[in-house]
């Protein structure tokens, strides 16, 4: 079988998988002072110093919690700020966050455009100094990269808070937290190559966030209870493989390839985003007339995993609302597939996946005729 649904999850290396047994082994409460306890604390925060230097942040910015939709919603609930101003591409874990919150659309390319953040904040001004804008880094299914640094100057300017989720840039694109000047970011484990289960929210100010969970203290108030020591280990690991990594070319290179045949090949198919700057590893694809749930299974019975868009709707294969905001046509939507590469991924695997898809539409169209 040939994974290329990375920006779903990314499976975990070895080296995590030993952090995460070692700290299990050993066990401790890090609140406790004895030798077990210092022992599990001095692995929080190793693993803290970890995560904060993957998106050049400082290790007291980091809070850990049990994933990015925690993370998301701890930032848009908890920032104490009256507006919420979200991007209609955002992940349905922003989306959902808060039930009042405005949407800033994005235009044909999914990129949400500073004009259109200035728009909606100075739509009203009162609010907009007590505001939170959310958008996030990367695109989860299309992979394109939002111009952040730009919106987060539009935001300064009329003294709104931004959050960013970023969890899908990690390993992808180089991330400074500093130099995008955002207020608040999610990342996440799993993302990178870490046990699911486990994110941070990283922010600029700890004074930017009221405690969601209170009792015991642990996060510098700002999330009580005992730490999911062995996942903050595995996540410390992954971050630390992800400053490791190169090759970003070649993912880059294989990704194009599959987009350059397939155009060739099937002249009417659809790459999303295709015209502005992307993830390396990520293509979004329609296939008009051919369902994204019929392409992803018979792709799953030929041996490679794909996935239609978003993989946090319970296994539910549904319209992606991020290609309905880009005004994409609701036929053409139902047909679209991402696929993800990753750093293990090879030209003998994207070969065989062109060749098998190729195939499959060409046979799929047949039977249709």
């Amino acid at each position: 079988m040939v994974y290329l649904d990375h920006n779903a999850s990314v499976p975990m290396g070895a080296s995590v998988i030993e952090a995460m047994t070692e700290a299990a082994r050993h066990g401790g409460n890090p609140s406790s002072v004895h030798e077990y306890g210092r022992r599990a604390r001095a692995r929080i925060e190793a693993a803290r110093k970890d995560v904060a230097a993957m998106v050049g942040a400082k290790a007291s910015q980091v809070v850990f919690t049990s994933g990015a939709t925690e993370a998301n919603a701890m930032a848009l609930r908890g920032c104490g700020r009256d507006r919420v101003f979200v991007s209609a591409a955002e992940h349905v874990s922003v989306l959902d966050a808060h039930p009042l919150a405005d949407s800033i659309p994005v235009d044909v390319d999914g990129v949400v455009q500073p004009s259109a953040v200035e728009a909606a904040l100075e739509a009203d001004e009162v609010a907009a100094v007590d505001a939170i804008v959310s958008v996030m880094l990367a695109n989860n299914e299309t992979g394109v990269i939002q111009p952040i640094s730009e919106i987060t100057a539009v935001a300064r300017e009329h003294g709104a808070l931004l959050h960013c989720d970023a969890v899908q840039a990690p390993g992808r694109l180089p991330v400074d937290m500093a130099a995008l000047g955002v207020d608040l970011m999610t990342v996440s484990a799993h993302k990178i190559g870490g046990p699911a289960g486990i994110g941070a929210l990283i922010l600029r100010d700890a004074s930017l966030l009221r405690p969601d969970t209170k009792g015991g203290g642990q996060e510098k108030g700002l999330r009580g209870g005992t730490e999911n020591i062995t996942g903050i280990a595995g996540f410390g690991a992954a971050a630390k493989r992800v400053l490791t990594l190169d090759g970003v070319d070649g993912i880059a290179r294989r990704r194009d390839r599959i987009e350059a045949r397939i155009a060739q090949e099937i002249p009417d198919a659809v790459v999303f985003g295709a015209g502005v700057s992307r993830l390396p590893n990520t293509s979004c694809i329609a296939i008009p007339g051919i369902g994204a749930e019929t392409q992803v299974m018979a792709l799953d019975l030929a041996g490679y995993a794909v996935s239609a868009g978003s993989a946090c709707s319970s296994g539910k294969v549904k319209t992606s609302h991020v290609l309905l905001a880009m005004g994409v046509d609701d036929e053409v939507a139902r047909c679209a597939i991402r696929v993800s590469l990753g750093p293990d991924t090879s030209d003998a695997d994207v070969d065989g996946f062109i060749a098998a898809w190729i195939e499959l539409i060409h046979r799929l169209r047949r039977s249709a005729a």
